[in-house]
């Protein structure tokens, strides 16, 4: 029984011994997975251990591509880079593996985009820890071809698009070496900008740089331009106030030309030539277009050589439409341009393309239209026997009164159809308002576009010739042209056979040109010359021209 009973306990320590060797065997397992996930941070070359995540990740941005640097990891045979472009990069994105050194250069990337990392070290056991999240962006390229091209105190800006840009951001400075520092004009929406508001006269220096989401881009080469001091309105070269000794030359035209034939020579040197009644001139900058009444035709005088030639018209005068050749006119008058078609007055509004010398008829069954200006829009009109001044609209020919009753007076008025005049002839445009020669109320009237106003800016009404620092107490005798260069007008007595100046600030008058004597002399003082029958007048921005009944055209310089 005992025997029995002791072969019983023995069986039953076995199982037990048997029981305490598993368990201490699943206690050691676990042991041994818990100092497998230890990390080697501490350092050493434990490369059965799981590595730390990298520190010290740092990114910096280029065109095309993204340099990383981070700090070397100990026990790291090599490393994997992680990328995405959008925040939360994890072991499932963009990879690069075997990285050998702790920095890399991921190129051929697109520009203007925003790329996220992490980094991770590699060695014997795997990939290790991932380390913390960096970013970088990519610029957009430089835009090309930058450009720069003057025009009326602004300067017109251009350049190619540039893929994948939301707006553009223009730098500007008064001196060489724009940077990101410089000026800047933002949420530019298109590849061209025209900077405004500038000084005639100064130079700009400009870069531009794409922008999108991810900043701004590339600054682009840079371009420079001085914006002008002179824009071409009403015929006139305006912006800049004209800088005269008062010297009077003979600019075109011959004193022995004295009607027919003999009145209508062209010639490359301007001073053989011949007109016969120039009456108004205009001019783009670069050539004068002369009004040439009892010739019928308009003729052309490029101003840097004197050159004469014929733009329009024809011998014996006529009014047919037509080419070259073909169009011709019958005692025009008024004269004007817009720099690519020059505008004529008589018994109609006449029509030249400057470039082609087509000539068409915009407006016919007029009565005794004189006087003629433009802004481009519209064109502005006297009418000397119904004493009105009228606006046509350019592109729907639309005629309406802008000024006058009808009948003749000097009344001024601020409903523009309430104001009366006397015969108008010359009439110019600043943009903003008209002036007009008001011939036979002797004064000199100004017209606010936009509400038709009218005022007398110079003229007692008596017939004269009395300077005088109140414009209303000078003096004009029959003023027939007129022309401004922005800050003063300059206006030809046809009667009085001078040239005045007023200052349209304060209405101040004085003589410039004429003795008032009859006569076609030069002299180098202007007061000392004499004109016979002045009544075309404009200027280039540097000089006046004047056109005389002498079949000349005089210069003041």
């Amino acid at each position: 029984m005992t025997g029995k009973y002791n072969k019983i306990l023995r069986i039953i320590f076995a199982l037990l011994f048997s029981l305490t060797i598993i368990s201490c065997s699943d206690e050691k397992e676990e042991f041994t997975d818990d100092t497998t996930t230890d990390n080697s941070s501490t350092g050493g070359d434990n490369t059965t251990t799981k590595l730390s995540a990298p520190t010290g990740l740092s990114t910096v941005g280029s065109a095309g591509q993204v340099i990383l640097n981070w700090t070397t990891l100990s026990g790291a045979s090599n490393y994997t880079v992680f990328w995405d472009n959008s925040t939360g990069v994890s072991s499932s994105s963009n990879v690069i593996t075997s990285v050998s050194n702790d920095n890399y250069t991921h190129s051929s990337l697109d520009n203007g985009t925003t790329y996220y990392y992490k980094v991770a070290g590699v060695n014997s056991y795997g990939t290790g820890t991932l380390s913390s999240e960096v970013s970088a962006s990519t610029p957009l390229p430089a835009p090309a071809n930058l450009s720069a091209t003057a025009g009326y105190k602004q300067i017109a800006l251009a350049w190619d698009n540039v893929s994948g840009a939301s707006s553009y951001t223009v730098y500007w400075d008064n001196a060489t070496g724009v940077s990101t520092s410089s000026s800047a004009i933002t949420d530019v929406s298109d590849d061209n900008y025209t900077h405004t508001g500038l000084t005639g006269g100064a130079t700009y220096y400009y870069k531009v740089a794409a922008v999108n989401s991810s900043g701004t881009g590339t600054l682009s080469t840079e371009a420079n331009a001085t914006a002008g001091s002179s824009q071409l309105m009403g015929g006139s070269m305006q912006g800049k106030e004209l800088n005269l000794t008062t010297k009077v030359t003979t600019f075109a035209g011959t004193r022995s030309g004295n009607g027919g034939s003999a009145g209508d020579t062209n010639n490359d040197n301007g001073s053989l030539a011949k007109f016969w009644k120039p009456r108004e001139m205009t001019t783009d900058g670069t050539n004068l277009y002369v009004a040439e009444s009892t010739g019928h035709k308009i003729r052309q005088v490029v101003i840097s050589t004197t050159a004469v030639s014929k733009l329009a018209g024809k011998y014996g005068g006529g009014v047919a439409d037509g080419a070259y050749n073909v169009g011709s006119f019958f005692y025009p008058n008024g004269v004007t341009t817009d720099g690519t078609n020059v505008y004529v007055a008589m018994g109609s509004i006449r029509k030249i393309v400057i470039s082609t010398k087509v000539t068409s008829t915009l407006i016919s069954g007029l009565a005794d239209v004189l006087g003629i200006t433009t802004d481009g829009t519209n064109l502005y009109i006297t009418d000397k026997g119904d004493h009105i001044v009228e606006k046509v609209v350019i592109s729907s020919l639309q005629r309406s009164t802008i000024a006058g009753t009808g009948s003749s007076g000097s009344n001024d008025n601020a409903t523009g159809t309430s104001a009366s005049f006397n015969q108008p002839r010359g009439i110019i445009t600043d943009g903003t308002n008209l002036y007009v020669a008001d011939y036979a109320n002797h004064k000199i009237r100004k017209i606010v576009i936009s509400t038709g106003a009218v005022s007398t800016l110079a003229g007692s009404g008596t017939a004269g010739s009395a300077d005088n620092t109140d414009g209303a107490l000078a003096t004009f005798n029959n003023p027939a042209g007129i022309t401004t260069d922005g800050t003063n007008l300059y206006v030809t007595e046809y009667t009085g056979r001078k040239i005045r100046k007023i200052v349209i600030s304060s209405g101040v008058v004085t003589t410039i040109a004429g003795s008032g004597s009859q006569g076609s002399l030069d002299r180098n003082t202007g007061t000392s010359a004499t004109f016979r029958g002045p009544w075309g007048i404009t200027t280039d921005g540097t000089y006046l021209y004047v056109a005389e009944s002498s079949h000349l055209i005089r210069r003041i310089e």
